[in-house]
């Protein structure tokens, strides 16, 4: 699933591509992955005529800023946008099409099907599912380190449970949590309420120094991710533990483990996060 970095690069290019740009008509080929309004045709009429004004990020959703609506879009597991002409051939698995009146198109393709969209009006969609319980955003004012530990101190999960709660801090997901644990140099299974101030202050700086430069690499490529151009990400180069079972850690050379935390595939070093 696309974390924050991925999301973010998504957003900026999808600013550049659609920016400015009227809705002409909206198909729907795959009803279910529109869950508010739950008619189609509602969703369907609310956006002719809309013009795309600027596209924001909160956590892993995309935000696309209309006229007088707000479209919140959650990518998934394999949820992709792309800019074509109107008379390109379509591809397998798109499933929601927004004809411009320039002859442009913006299209949702979703292999798997699970992506989501809902349609509010401006204004309403932070005090609504999905955006209401999020977390506040690792790069604001909001996300101290006294927040994180306050928040921390509530809980007896487990550390790469709890940092994978969007409520406590948006935007983390595997890749990321494993990474910001190992250059925190704290084990995935400690219990979160039992950090020291010293690991929260460490933890605090590593989840934002990790995610703004996964952001500057444009994400990391991971099985399918690319931006809305086709372009893959580059911080998969840069990754310390995810997805590199008993490969040597990159600090001190011992082979790198896979368990399981809150079922999730889990990657750490036994030296490094004791």
């Amino acid at each position: 699933m696309p974390e924050l970095p991925e999301v973010e690069t998504v957003r900026r290019t999808l600013l550049e591509l659609a920016k400015g740009k009227e809705i002409q008509s909206v198909r729907v080929y795959w009803p279910k992955i529109i869950k508010k309004p739950h008619e189609i045709e509602q969703f369907q009429d609310a956006l002719k005529g809309q013009i795309i004004n600027d596209v924001q990020r909160r956590g892993k959703f995309l935000k696309f800023i209309l006229d007088d609506y707000v479209l919140v879009s959650h990518l998934r597991m394999e949820g992709r946008y792309g800019l074509f002409q109107a008379d390109e051939e379509l591809e397998k698995h798109t499933h929601v099409i927004f004809s411009f009146t320039d002859g442009s198109e913006l299209r949702y393709r979703d292999v798997r099907k699970f992506g989501t969209m809902h349609l509010y009006k401006i204004g309403e969609e932070e005090n609504e599912l999905p955006l209401s319980q999020l977390g506040p955003e690792p790069f604001s004012d909001q996300f101290t380190v006294e927040y994180l530990q306050n928040r921390l101190k509530k809980t007896s999960r487990k550390i790469k449970v709890a940092l994978l709660d969007q409520t406590n801090v948006v935007g983390l997901g595997n890749i990321y949590v494993d990474e910001a644990l190992f250059r925190a140099g704290i084990h995935p299974e400690r219990i979160a309420s039992q950090l020291t101030i010293d690991e929260y202050k460490k933890l605090h700086n590593e989840i934002i120094a990790t995610l703004k430069e996964a952001v500057d690499a444009g994400g990391s490529t991971i099985r399918s991710y690319v931006n809305s151009q086709g372009e893959i990400g580059m911080f998969q180069l840069q990754l310390f533990v995810y997805g590199r079972t008993e490969e040597p850690c990159k600090k001190c050379g011992t082979p790198l483990t896979k368990t399981v935390v809150g079922g999730r595939g889990t990657h750490f070093c036994h030296n490094c996060q004791k």
